[in-house]
């Protein structure tokens, strides 16, 4: 297995004749971690992930993986794999044929494509043409083409898109092992509870320009913090609560408090006797510092 290397953009600009799809971007992403790289559709983030990938050439500054930009790599299938939206495939082709292509021309063992099949869950599915896979399957084969050459460095553009519940809860786990393995694992994503499960950090964009990096935490702070919390019995938990002078506000599901974990207002409930039939913390905080940062007033 490879060693995940850093990942740097340095005052990265991209225009595209008058228009600035990218403008004086700079962040690093280290190995060991899952960043997520947020931004509202049309932000930058494909425009800039392909800067990295020697797809698109900068206006101005430079995007490099372990120092070296990407036509410098000597086996870039070893050592940064990606797996971009846009990825297409050639429907008459099965998935194990596909992949056999891409390693026999990066020269790797053909045994990297039984691995690489069996990492996503599509080894009973290698020989089917690849115009019957849905969506799902397909982010899957593109995400073997990504680790076919066993990276330290993976670059994602939308992995969780079409996948359904039990493929979305697969990829949050595969992401969270890569990361641990050591590797760099970098996810661009236009919906932040897509990946808010899986990230250590975010970089987040909004028109090209970076708007706010930094842990979940930073998203949301502790101030921020609200809880929903409901009993059989409301007025033995309003008294509860008041007691404990925890502030709350009366909803239809049950006493929103803010400002304090859930285990804190359990612990309270308990040493009071008081039954507790709900109580999780709420994660609009999250979604709303988000939105803010990107300037969009609704859902994206």
């Amino acid at each position: 297995m490879a060693t995940g290397v850093p990942i740097e953009f340095a005052a990265v600009t991209k225009r595209f004749g008058a228009v600035a799809a990218v403008s004086d971007l700079s962040f690093g992403v280290e190995p060991g971690r899952v960043t997520g790289f947020l931004g509202p559709n049309g932000a930058g983030k494909t425009t800039t992930l392909r800067m990295l990938l020697g797809l698109v050439q900068p206006t101005s500054g430079t995007a490099t993986i372990g120092g070296k930009t990407y036509a410098q790599l000597e086996r870039p299938l070893s050592t940064v794999g990606a797996a971009l939206e846009a990825a297409s495939f050639n429907p008459g082709r099965s998935a194990r044929n596909h992949l056999k292509v891409y390693a026999q021309a990066a020269r790797l063992q053909a045994s990297t494509v039984d691995v690489a099949l069996a990492k996503v869950g599509l080894t009973d599915y290698a020989d089917r043409r690849v115009r019957g896979y849905s969506l799902g399957m397909r982010q899957r084969l593109g995400l073997a083409f990504a680790l076919l050459g066993d990276p330290g460095v993976l670059v994602l553009d939308e992995p969780i898109n079409g996948l359904d519940p039990e493929g979305i809860k697969w990829i949050r786990t595969f992401l969270r092992e890569l990361a641990a393995e050591g590797r760099t694992v970098l996810v661009s994503s236009h919906l932040l509870s897509e990946v808010q499960q899986s990230v250590d950090e975010v970089v987040i964009i909004a028109k090209g320009e970076l708007v706010h990096r930094g842990d979940l935490t930073s998203l949301d702070p502790e101030g921020n913090v609200q809880v929903i919390v409901d009993s059989p019995d409301r007025t033995a938990l309003a008294a509860a609560l008041t007691a404990a002078q925890l502030p709350f506000t009366d909803m239809r599901g049950g006493y929103l408090v803010s400002g304090v974990e859930a285990a804190h207002i359990g612990h309270v409930l308990f040493t009071a006797g008081v039954e507790v039939s709900a109580l999780h913390r709420q994660k609009s905080g999250l979604e709303e510092s988000f939105l803010h940062l990107v300037g969009e007033g609704g859902s994206l």
